[in-house]
């Protein structure tokens, strides 16, 4: 099967939604140049992976919707989130998420710490993820 291109994807939504989605994909590829996209259409997302020595690390994803688009991280429950902005604590066990509506502004300078602090994470081993969480639950 041929992969799907992104642009066609996102345009399968509404416009306001695949130009936020537009939007978003600038902020990952700026702040992390290397990261490789592909739709992921059993996912129902545009994911993002990183390169990680020999292998490749999942990191983020845009996951659009009729009504709001989601940029996501899976490992979200990890990261270092200063001001908070991060949704999905309580809902999720890991991954975590910003939403955006038609209107919102997406700003690639202030996305790109979320998304360089994901992408690190994910590089982590199991094990440095797990010892992460428990320090921050303590």
């Amino acid at each position: 099967m041929d992969p799907i291109p992104t642009e066609a994807y996102l345009a399968a939504f509404p416009l306001a939604i695949a130009a936020i989605g537009e939007r978003l994909r600038l902020a990952v590829k700026a702040a992390i140049p290397g990261a490789v996209e592909r739709v992921r259409p059993g996912w129902h997302l545009v994911g993002y992976d990183v390169p990680n020595g020999r292998r490749h690390a999942y990191f983020a994803y845009i996951a659009p919707e009729a009504e709001h688009i989601h940029l996501g991280f899976e490992h979200g429950f990890v990261m270092e989130d200063p001001d908070r902005r991060l949704v999905g604590a309580g809902i999720t066990r890991q991954v975590r998420w910003l939403t955006f509506h038609p209107g919102d502004p997406v700003d690639a300078e202030v996305l790109a710490p979320l998304i360089r602090e994901a992408a690190r994470v994910a590089c982590l081993t199991r094990e440095e993820r797990f010892a992460a969480a428990m320090s921050r639950d303590t």
